[in-house]
């Protein structure tokens, strides 16, 4: 006796791809379940992060010289064997390594021992990643069938992007950070404007918009309580306002920067000041948001022709091709 076999549509067992979409289903409901079950709260570990800065800005204005730097300065010794081994090979530059600093800082992480890591994974991950795929390529069997050229481009392409990888991770970062600090820059200036019309000084009114920003968008709220920290410790309020600027990779927030400077130097008025640029982003924000709209037909084009019109044409020629397939049958029987 042969097998018996499910209906099939266009020669593919209806049963088999229904019980592949049942199981790949179930599978996302269990990705959804747990992704509600285990949101953890981000402030918290923010809130660690700024008590750490108030406390380390404490340190150095209370304590002498020596205490200070090795208060300010936390190492790791990890940190510290990284960099006397980088040290050691000659690879360890200090411009690289501001460089690294400053985009940790723009991607959200304090930590300066990182910047160490980012070096020191740009040296490792060729070695390790290119050397391990080098292997693949010409010492197994594996790519044996592929030309010379596609084998030495697979390898070339793996040294490249092992050694890309500490910065394409560091950039996808400092994008995403971006642009959640740009969507709620608006807001906070406009809430910059009422604590200045209300007679807050600056650093309150920093406080004020970190504590009422925070929930809705946590980034922007740690940046300001961030500035807000530095602003009550920091003997020069324009480092403050210039740490904040470089924290964020931001044309706008340089700019607000620049106003909160020149208000502090010349004595203009923030509120008008501020609410010019709440304003201008404002603007700038609905154009980015129409340039997106204008851009959506010619963006689903692709998707259309891909997903959506094969499965109207299965949808609509399915019944008459399975007639067809039926008339066929039974004429020939």
């Amino acid at each position: 006796m042969g097998e018996t076999s499910g209906p099939t549509l266009l020669g593919v067992d209806v049963l088999w791809v229904a019980t592949l979409l049942s199981a790949v289903a179930a599978f996302a409901v269990m990705i959804a379940v747990y992704a509600a079950v285990s949101v953890r709260d981000p402030m918290a570990k923010r809130v660690k992060a700024l008590n750490d800065r108030r406390e380390q800005l404490k340190a150095g204005i209370t304590a002498s010289t020596s205490k200070r730097r090795a208060k300010l300065v936390q190492k790791s010794e990890n940190a510290d064997r990284i960099r006397d081994l980088l040290s050691a090979l000659r690879v360890l530059q200090d411009s690289q390594l501001k460089d690294a600093q400053r985009k940790l800082l723009q991607a959200g992480i304090r930590s300066k021992d990182w910047a160490v890591g980012v070096i020191f994974g740009r040296m490792v991950l060729p070695i390790v990643i290119g050397g391990l795929m080098l292997y693949i390529v010409y010492g197994t069997d594996s790519f044996a069938d592929w030309s010379p050229l596609k084998r030495y481009g697979l390898v070339a392409m793996s040294f490249i992007l092992s050694y890309k990888a500490p910065d394409i991770f560091l950039k996808n970062k400092i994008k995403k950070r971006s642009d959640a600090i740009r969507k709620g820059l608006p807001d906070a200036l406009d809430l910059l404007v009422i604590c200045a019309e209300a007679g807050l000084t600056v650093d309150a009114a920093f406080h004020r918009v970190a504590k009422e920003l925070g929930k809705a968008y946590p980034e922007l709220g740690d940046e300001f309580a961030y500035t807000a920290i530095e602003l009550g410790f920091l003997t020069d309020r324009r480092t403050a306002f210039e740490n904040f600027a470089a924290r964020v990779d931001l044309d706008a927030v340089k700019g607000v920067v620049t106003t909160m400077i020149q208000t502090e130097k010349y004595g203009t008025p923030l509120a008008s000041a501020l609410r010019v640029l709440s304003a201008e982003f404002r603007n700038e924000r609905m154009m980015r948001a129409e340039e997106k709209a204008a851009r959506l037909p010619a963006i689903m084009t692709v998707p259309l022709i891909l997903f959506i019109l094969p499965v109207l044409f299965v949808v609509i020629l399915g019944p008459a091709a399975c007639s067809i397939k039926d008339a066929f049958i039974d004429g020939g029987v």
